[in-house]
């Protein structure tokens, strides 16, 4: 029995690859338009200052103009932020059903709780809705497979949710931390060369002023770096990930003494620690 993104409500689905697609179109822009002012700069520096030479920086410029404009209008950046909240408390949510954790745990009362608090992630998120599939979110919010689960006994649960929740997270932040550690090194590498280049031109320009070397072009090329290091958070990231992933390994040691009295509270705890690096990267955000 395996949980795949299927197995999750339609409004996971819906929000999930809302926010991967924002992601993607964001870092895509961001790349356009880094890319264009170093081209921008090139051509100033190798094209012959005339006619044509301006015709081109200006046409590049422009392109730089349109996306600064397309990226402030409709905000991919927020939707993808938004998006990656919904998904994640709906994810949440879900397995706490399944789980029967609080506040789902009276079978008589649980399917009704658990809409309910869909609903209010999507009231509390209305800005999504017009890039929500209609599709999906025209599903049943609790499938087939989540209710299978639910019906398991304790004992097959308490295991599913080991394997499959708690050891599928500690394998993500760590595999995200280490791909964002070695990230960060690399650009951190070219960003040092990039540096290393435009002093080595200056200092060359000392000793021959007539030399006609493209510091300026290696400059952009160098803030152009330093700002997508910024906008990817490489470090930040990696440093984040490091710590949940070492949290989530206290966690694994606590999963066998758990009796099914407890089971209630630790779910919760490990959802609240699951949602926690998540919550902070959101309002981190909010706070740029």
């Amino acid at each position: 029995m395996q949980v795949q993104e299927d197995s999750l409500p339609g409004l996971y689905q819906s929000a999930n690859k809302a926010s991967l697609y924002a992601q993607n179109i964001y870092y895509l822009c961001l790349s356009f338009y880094l890319g264009i002012l170093v081209i921008a700069a090139a051509v100033s520096f190798f094209v012959p200052v005339n006619t044509y030479g301006a015709v081109v920086s200006a046409l590049l410029f422009f392109v730089t103009l349109g996306i600064l404009i397309y990226l402030k209008t409709y905000k991919p950046d927020d939707t993808w932020y938004n998006g990656r909240a919904v998904a994640e408390s709906v994810k949440t949510l879900s397995w706490k059903w399944m789980m029967k954790a609080e506040p789902f745990h009276e079978d008589n009362s649980s399917e009704v709780n658990f809409i309910n608090d869909l609903k209010n992630v999507l009231k509390q998120n209305q800005s999504l809705s017009t890039i929500l599939n209609s599709s999906e979110g025209a599903k049943e919010p609790i499938t087939d497979m989540m209710r299978t689960i639910r019906s398991l006994s304790f004992d097959s649960r308490k295991t599913l949710y080991k394997n499959q929740r708690i050891d599928d997270q500690a394998d993500w932040y760590s595999k995200k931390a280490t791909f964002n550690k070695k990230r960060a090194s690399r650009w951190f590498r070219i960003a040092v060369l990039l540096h290393s280049a435009a002093i080595i031109m200056l200092i060359f320009r000392v000793y021959d002023s007539s030399q006609s070397l493209p510091v300026a072009v290696i400059a952009t090329a160098a803030s152009a770096v330093l700002t997508w290091i910024q906008a990817k958070k490489h470090n930040e990231l990696s440093s984040s990930y490091s710590l949940a992933a070492h949290e989530i390994g206290f966690i694994k040691s606590e999963w066998k003494s758990i009796t099914e009295r407890d089971f209630s509270d630790f779910v919760i705890n490990t959802e609240n620690a699951f949602s926690r690096e998540h919550t902070q990267w959101i309002a981190r955000k909010v706070d740029t």
